[in-house]
């Protein structure tokens, strides 16, 4: 929002919210029956339904360069500008559709008002050089002025400001502009379009092209990479004149008083508006090679779907929680077709880039699902992934590696110790981040609990918080025998005297892992309060009591580009895997944590907190499902 907003700052429809593109319907509607039922083949007109697929491809064309763009940032290769982009920024660039439903309501309405537009030809050659000629002229130059007027401060701090709050761009930045100010863009961009119409030389190519053009243009000026190579501009110098740069309108952005042209750089040589760093800035873009991180977080995809709420996917879902929606199942064949692509790709790629301190981040996923994981035939494939992705950081001097999701099977690779086992001389440290989950979990307790319900699977994590609790007086009540012996078998004699086998479930707090299953959930009491200790939250089933999250915590606010959630967790809180491996850089813990090695974990516990990570509460974890 603008400093202070004018008249015609919001979408008419902003009311509607997910429900807006309803306005775009009664148009579509009819513009298909029109086509469809028309009687006479030479009364058939293709201009008006294919409107609809042309506002398609522009959602889709947009969509192509956020992934890309976020994609290339999170590398580092020649990054722009190393400003951090928060949840804030998402906010308010996540209307960056409305420009195209408020096109698509002119286009519609223009073909339905003007005769002219009917029947327009597959192509014209005289109608492009007219739209080229003509943006070039009158459009560039207009808007040139008109971009200096929004810099004076009354229209500034009216409408403008809200499209400068971004130093940092994205793709979509460059459609982030209150309604009033789209309204004075599509007048200039209509210039070339109605020229062509009233003169008879419109053509369906003409205007996709043009369209297209804008877009490319604009979501190409607006990412946070410079990709125009220098061999362009040698081969034709006159170039700098008539195509921008991302780093030339990045200027704008940093500078705010330079660089005010539109596409073509021109008028700002003419009216000495350029400023004076734009190709030393350029070339420093280019030569920037990709960032070497400190700590790498080695996660996976989890569901099919899951690629939408990656930082690559769509930004307004990466910037919640992960849930399940219903409209994705829409786009099965876009899902369908991820899947070939990870299954034929074959390599693990860079999610996401924080800074923490003087810690440089980095999350790197690998392209398996979860379902995956438990297909013993794909186990060797993934542990030679796993593998071949921590000689990597190896090779790269990167200090720490931490494994998350089921990247520390048990039964994949111990816990990580497979590949300790075959390359003892790793200067890498691989970390499970096994202490800090116990450490977590135990500190989820509520204080004064003197009994628990520990259920699931029997993983590292849950043989450590049961000798922890035992160890402290409390009662570890265990629900299966076989689960209690071979728990009992690892536990000191004296601590065992805490562990207790019984069928009651009084206890209402349950500490739960994986395997726990619907039936059982019915079976503890009302207002139960179930603590996973899992990698994974436990399917819910009891409306009646309260489900904590998986271990995590709190970020402090020097974790920097903080702009997507992790899986489920709420916004600005990571997993205890992931904090495990920023911690063991910072505390200097040169030895591997994996296998059956644990930390302390009040040793563990105390540096989360000095580091400014703070608990979970259950007032967090309630207020991000509302």
């Amino acid at each position: 929002m603008a400093s202070k907003p004018g008249i015609l700052t919001e979408w008419p429809w902003t009311f509607l919210g997910n429900f807006k593109y309803l306005v775009l319907a009664p148009f579509v509607v009819h513009s298909t029956y029109t086509y469809l039922m028309s009687k006479d083949e030479t009364q058939r007109d293709i201009v008006y339904p294919i409107i609809f697929p042309l506002l398609l491809s522009r959602v889709i064309h947009n969509q192509i360069w956020i992934s890309i763009s976020r994609y290339r940032t999170a590398k580092g290769n020649n990054r722009i500008v190393d400003k951090s982009i928060e949840f804030d920024q998402i906010d308010r660039e996540s209307n960056w559709d409305d420009q195209i439903i408020f096109n698509g309501l002119l286009y519609y309405i223009g073909y339905l008002l003007l005769e002219q537009s009917h029947h327009m030809p597959l192509w014209r050659t005289d109608g492009i050089i007219i739209i080229a000629l003509l943006h070039a002229g009158p459009v560039e130059f207009l808007y040139y002025w008109l971009h200096r007027a929004l810099h004076h401060h009354f229209l500034y701090s009216r409408y403008h400001s809200h499209h400068h709050s971004s130093i940092a761009t994205e793709p979509i930045t460059s459609v982030i502009h209150p309604f009033a100010e789209h309204i004075s863009y599509f007048t200039l961009f209509s210039i070339p379009l109605f020229t062509t119409v009233f003169t008879g030389t419109a053509s369906i190519a003409s205007f996709g092209a043009y369209v297209t053009y804008i877009d490319f243009m604009n979501n190409m000026g607006h990412c946070n990479f410079e990709l125009i190579p220098k061999w362009m501009f040698s081969i034709f110098p006159p170039l700098k004149y008539i195509m921008y740069t991302p780093s030339y309108h990045s200027l704008h952005h940093t500078q705010f008083r330079t660089n005010y042209s539109l596409f073509m750089p021109m008028y700002d040589y003419i009216y000495d508006t350029l400023d004076k760093s734009s190709d030393t800035l350029y070339e420093k873009s280019l030569e920037r090679e990709a960032e070497v991180p400190d700590v790498v977080h080695l996660t996976h995809l989890t569901t099919p779907e899951s690629i939408y709420h990656l930082r690559l996917g769509f930004a307004s879902m990466a910037s919640n929680p992960h849930t399940s929606k219903w409209y994705l199942w829409l786009m099965w064949p876009v899902t369908l077709w991820s899947i070939v692509i990870t299954w034929i790709y074959g390599r693990t790629f860079v999610v996401e880039r924080n800074m923490f301190k003087n810690i440089k981040l980095q999350t790197w996923a690998i392209p398996k699902y979860r379902v995956q994981y438990f297909m013993k035939w794909q186990r060797e494939t993934i542990n030679n992934f796993i593998e071949e992705t921590i000689m990597e950081a190896d090779q790269k001097g990167i200090k720490v590696l931490s494994l998350g999701l089921l990247n520390q099977d048990e039964k994949l690779n111990n816990n990580g110790e497979l590949y300790i086992r075959r390359h003892p001389q790793l200067k890498v440290k691989v970390v499970d981040g096994s202490s800090l989950a116990v450490a977590v979990v135990i500190n989820s307790i509520p204080k004064g609990t003197s009994q628990v319900v520990l259920r699931g699977r029997l993983s590292k994590v849950a043989y450590s918080i049961a000798l922890a609790l035992c160890k402290g007086g409390i009662k570890v009540v265990m629900l299966d025998e076989e689960e209690y012996k071979r728990l009992n078998a690892k536990l000191t004699p004296e601590a065992a005297t805490n562990l207790v086998l019984s069928k009651s479930h009084v206890s209402k707090i349950w500490l739960v892992g994986d395997g726990l299953s619907e039936e059982e959930q019915l079976k503890a009491p009302k207002g139960t309060l179930f603590i996973p200790f899992s990698q994974f939250p436990p399917r819910k089933a009891r409306k009646d009591c309260f489900y904590f999250t998986t271990p995590a915590m709190v970020t402090p606010k020097h974790l920097e580009n903080v702009d997507s959630c992790e899986n489920w967790l709420p916004r600005r809180v990571m997993s205890a895997w992931r904090i495990a491996g920023i911690l063991h850089a910072l505390e200097g813990w040169n030895e591997h944590e994996c296998g059956n090695m644990m930390f302390d974990i009040d040793k563990v516990w105390k540096a989360s907190l000095d580091h400014g990570f703070r608990p979970l509460t259950m007032a967090t974890v309630t207020e991000s499902k509302n």
